[in-house]
């Protein structure tokens, strides 16, 4: 141990030293270690003595399609938006998208509200750290069947597939998908080689309940012939198997016997390259014994050998479904249609957008056209334009969740500084770029052209997030959080529409769905509030105040016919456990 490491721990406790001990032993022998310590976030601090919640911002809500589903911006810090979902949302989320900072050290990356520089020694542990948390959270979030799609780049790529291994476990690991991100030549940034492509790590929750739906065959019509295997084969269409486009292999340049009995070599291109077939010869035995290569003659009566390539058969004899083979390279979307695209809906500039028929692309991946999809670092909001967008296109009924701070960067940052004594928040990414584009693309707009688009139809409910600080008497936070839980309880259950508003309870329904939320410690308002839900017909689920963390008094809910009881805050507290120390 250096002399710097014992001054660290010198002064600490016996019990501190047997905690960093215990951290030490716990620590396995492969994956990646970094320096926490030096690396605590803002969150943490603000988090201090004090509990997330989310309060409705009630001037920011859109609703024009009244039996489709609700979707949510929430604004804030990320880890307590999704501190807060795993209340809400635990095991409910069917597909995660989130295009985080590259670490670049070009002021894209913000740590405790300062850019992490790119001559920063601690750099890689502060990006870690960041994305570790999250993503441990994130985890929690995924249905079994669920996917997590995470763009990067070369900076932090090796690093994020080791974490995401560890996180999600390397078993669930399904693809590093290589998107071609850039038109034209490529990239410069590289003095070695010219870069146009970034990545797409994918994994699932548990790939044993993961299913992926493959891309569509764009050459089908060329699968016309067929044979007497087709049930099993499927159609097929021939192609030659001497390639004068294959590299040269002296292996592979052998004489192959006519069913005339004579002898046909594979024929050199016309640059005078030597050619050669594509299949060994004992391939080439096995494939005539099995009924997959054919012989046919020319227009100039010179025989031709071609292999049956089948719909539904490799080349080795295997059985495949093709539909379900997604390509792992995607090059049909680019950065540059992503930027145009925000200009054109007049959406003041943000660097680096990524395009939405790219998310989209990735989200119907996933078989359920109703999966609820998030973004918990959501920017621009392209991953609600994406699912507007693809429900629209294949009349889905998708819903989105959308998490962003609100923090000022590029355009915004110079208009702070042009409008000193506006609100500097109007100009952060939420509410500068993200809330205007997803209300745009719902209720419609004019293009920087003056052309107007119509809207893709929608609702959006906005929420910030908020604090429950933790006072000396637990009970009196107990009451407190129970007091300010309401939006996170119509959440939960999906339903939003205050029916009824009491001093100790309120009611809220949706789609034939009712909650009722009762407030107070003592029970007299009881009666009156199951005399309310009386009188209405659905399904029924009441969260009730009890200071008992092992639930409530049954007594108090004699008769209470069809109705599901929760206690609170006892079920959020033991989500936070999990979460934070408090």
């Amino acid at each position: 141990m250096s002399e710097t490491e014992n001054e660290k721990y010198k002064d600490l406790s016996r019990e501190n030293l047997l905690k960093v001990i215990e951290k030490l032993e716990a620590r396995k022998k492969y994956g990646l270690i970094w320096d926490e310590e030096k690396v605590k976030e803002q969150f943490e601090k603000d988090a201090v003595n004090a509990l997330p919640i989310l309060k409705e911002i009630k001037g920011k809500e859109i609703k024009t399609s009244p039996d489709e589903p609700i979707n949510i911006l929430i604004e804030g810090d990320n880890y307590h938006a999704l501190s807060v979902l795993n209340f809400t949302h635990q095991g409910k989320i069917d597909v995660i998208y989130i295009d985080p900072p590259y670490n670049t050290g070009n002021k894209d990356f913000v740590y405790n509200d300062n850019y992490v520089e790119e001559e920063d020694s601690f750099k890689h542990s502060k990006w870690l750290s960041f994305m570790s948390k999250r993503l441990r959270l994130a985890k929690t979030l995924l249905k079994d069947s669920g996917i997590i799609f995470i763009s990067i780049n070369d900076i932090e790529q090796a690093q994020l597939k080791i974490l995401c291994d560890e996180i999600f476990n390397e078993n669930n690991f399904l693809a590093n998908l290589i998107w071609q991100n850039k038109e034209g030549g490529g990239s410069s940034d590289s003095k070695y080689f010219r870069i146009k492509h970034e990545y797409i790590l994918a994994y699932s929750k548990n790939k044993e309940c993961c299913f992926i739906k493959g891309d569509e065959i764009s050459n089908l019509d060329r699968y016309k012939q067929k044979d007497k295997y087709e049930k099993v084969r499927g159609p097929f269409y021939l192609q030659k198997l001497g390639m004068g486009s294959i590299q040269y292999s002296n292996s592979l340049d052998y004489e192959i016997e006519t069913p005339d009995g004579g002898k046909v070599k594979p024929k050199d291109n016309n640059s005078g390259a030597k050619a050669c077939w594509r299949w060994s010869r004992k391939k080439l035995e096995w494939g005539i014994k099995n009924n997959f290569i054919v012989f046919k003659k020319d227009k100039e009566n010179i025989w031709q050998v071609y292999t049956k390539q089948y719909l539904n058969c490799d080349n080795e004899g295997n059985k495949i479904d093709r539909s379900q083979r997604p390509f792992g390279v995607i090059d049909q979307f680019s950065s540059t249609q992503a930027s145009k695209e925000i200009r054109e809906m007049n959406v003041l500039g943000f660097s680096y957008p990524k395009p939405k028929d790219l998310i989209a692309y990735l989200i119907n991946k996933y078989i359920n056209k109703s999966a609820i999809v998030l973004d918990f670092m959501a920017g621009t909001g392209t991953t609600g334009h994406s699912v507007l967008a693809l429900n629209k296109k294949d009349n889905g009924n998708r819903s989105f969740i959308l998490c962003t701070n609100n923090e000022l960067n590029g355009v915004g940052s110079e208009l702070a500084k042009k409008y000193p004594k506006k609100d500097k928040e109007q100009f952060g990414i939420c509410k500068r770029v993200c809330y205007p584009r997803i209300e745009k693309v719902i209720k419609g707009y004019k293009n920087s052209k003056g052309e107007k688009i119509e809207g893709l139809g929608g609702n959006l409910k906005y929420f910030k997030t908020g604090f429950i600080k933790k006072t000396v008497n637990g009970d009196d936070m107990k009451i407190k959080l129970t007091r300010e839980c309401t939006e996170m309880l119509c959440i939960r259950e999906g339903i939003f529409d205050e029916k009824k508003k009491a001093e100790d309870f309120a009611i809220f329904e949706q789609n034939g769905k009712i909650m009722s939320v009762y407030y107070s410690v003592e029970r007299k308002g009881l009666k009156e509030l199951k005399k309310e839900l009386d009188k209405m017909k659905g399904e029924k689920v009441l969260y009730c105040f009890t200071l008992d963390p092992l639930g409530l008094d049954k007594s108090d809910f004699t008769n209470w016919k069809d109705t599901q009881l929760e206690p609170i805050p006892q079920k959020i507290l033991e989500v936070y456990e999990e979460i934070y120390e408090y």
